[in-house]
């Protein structure tokens, strides 16, 4: 099992390769399908997604209940899990 990354510059790395990941599938994909629509909704998908892991982290923790520390989205799905039931 791998240990928490506290290295800032494995971070900068990480974020940087993300990015890069992020980068190179939208342009796989616009240039599959050249079309302004193909363009749209990548970009309405990054920002969905986006605003639902800002959601999930920042407005729960902050907002709805600050007690509860999350360490990732699998931790995020057990306590909306726990709160369903």
């Amino acid at each position: 099992m791998l240990g928490d990354l506290q290295n800032p510059r494995w971070m900068y790395l990480k974020a940087i390769l993300l990015i890069a990941v992020g980068l190179t599938a939208s342009a796989i994909l616009i240039l599959d399908n050249p079309h302004w629509r193909t363009a749209a909704l990548i970009a309405a998908a990054i920002w969905g997604f986006s605003r639902a892991y800002y959601f999930a982290f920042y407005v729960i923790q902050h907002y709805i209940d600050p007690s509860f520390k999350y360490a990732g989205l699998t931790a995020f799905m057990r306590y909306m899990w726990s709160k369903n039931r």
